[in-house]
């Protein structure tokens, strides 16, 4: 099968919001660009619409994880093959099933493995320890049985993608790197407006930083913290807002993606100090690259792939991310010396403008589709 302009692609997901970045603005808006014919499923009561030449269906809205899991996997599947697609994407582990009922009826069926789900379930501190080694095995054999029986495997990290590869020679990457035109586009602060402001953006959380990134800003001189996004709990909140750096963070709450370009071009550096669990030691931190875009130097934990990546490009100061004395140090040589940390931030943004960019990832995401189409046909 030759790919037309009339070829009929669904992407479902019954976990992600209806715009997320990776599957709504990158993948699916992408493709619609290219002349695919795209509709994306998804769960969440607000609706059907058509935005940006996709067209969203709505199943409805769910009231917790059990009838997610159970009735919205039916209900997902009956519209997503009534919708007779060329190719089928979906996103969730939790649809791994689903995407095994397709591949059945003769479907082309792509997984979207976001996370390394069996890595990531030894983390999870709602699963007794005594089960988390047994269950990871588990998950890990029924995921790669599913997986070898689909027509592709994108994943978001080349290490996720590798553990494919020996189930499924059609695995290949797609990274969430940014926009290059995000942040090139936007009104860049100049020295005054930086001061000595440095940011954060993200879901807050504690495998995140926190509060240890507040507690560093008590090592830290004349800093304020533009703190983007939610606490994952109102106990962490609490606990954060007692620490006593807490007098030099600005809490600006959720951001659009707006916002998110002016706070960073309004920094000096950004911060990303993930904890070192171990699915985050191979991740690739989308907020990394998008503080490289907007053209500022990233402090960044001490990871031994984070650092084959860039620090050759001299443009990040790699930190302990559980010792606040450390991300105080590095905050504070920043600060103080600005010159040094405007031509960090210039090498990296390059690197973004030649490799890191969304407009590379795009390529390999309409090449694989190419390849999914043909195969077999």
């Amino acid at each position: 099968m030759n790919k037309t302009a009339t070829n009929k692609v669904c992407h479902f997901t019954t976990v992600h919001p209806r715009y997320d970045t990776r599957v709504f603005v990158k993948e699916c808006k992408s493709l619609a660009r290219n002349g695919y014919d795209v509709t994306l499923i998804v769960a969440d009561g607000q609706g059907d619409e058509i935005k940006d030449g996709v067209q969203i269906l709505d199943i409805g809205s769910y009231s917790g994880r059990f009838q997610r899991v159970i009735s919205f996997s039916k209900k997902i599947y009956q519209k997503a093959i009534s919708l007779n697609a060329d190719i089928y994407h979906f996103h969730d582990p939790e649809l791994l099933y689903v995407g095994k009922k397709l591949a059945k009826k003769g479907k082309k069926v792509i997984y979207d493995a976001h996370e390394d789900v069996p890595r990531q379930l030894l983390t999870k501190a709602y699963i007794p320890s005594i089960f988390k080694s047994t269950l990871s095995r588990l998950f890990e054999k029924y995921e790669d049985n599913i997986a070898s029986k689909l027509a592709g495997i994108a994943t978001a990290t080349p290490f996720i993608r590798d553990r494919f590869l020996s189930n499924n020679p059609m695995a290949v990457e797609i990274q969430n790197f940014p926009f290059i035109a995000e942040f090139t586009t936007a009104p860049e602060a100049g020295d005054k407006a930086k001061d000595n402001h440095i940011c954060y953006v993200g879901a807050i959380s504690k495998v995140r930083g926190f509060p240890t990134i507040v507690d560093a800003l008590e090592y830290a001189g004349n800093v304020e913290l533009l703190l983007g996004g939610k606490f994952e709990s109102e106990e962490l909140r609490s606990l954060t807002t007692q620490s006593k750096g807490w007098s030099k963070v600005s809490e600006l709450g959720f951001l659009s993606r707006k916002d998110v370009s002016q706070t960073l071009m309004k920094s000096v550096a950004g911060l990303v100090v993930l904890e070192p669990t171990i699915n985050y030691l191979d991740s690739i931190p989308v907020k990394m690259f998008e503080y490289m875009a907007a053209g500022i130097p990233v402090i960044a934990s001490d990871f031994e792939y984070w650092r084959s990546l860039i620090q050759d490009l001299d443009c990040a100061i790699f930190v302990d991310p559980k010792d606040p004395a450390s991300i105080g140090k590095a905050i504070n040589e920043l600060v103080s010396d600005k010159e040094r940390a405007k031509a960090m931030g210039s090498r990296g943004k390059a690197a973004v403008l030649e490799k890191f960019n969304w407009a590379n990832e795009e390529r390999k995401l309409l090449d694989f589709y190419e390849r999914v189409l043909l195969a077999n046909d």
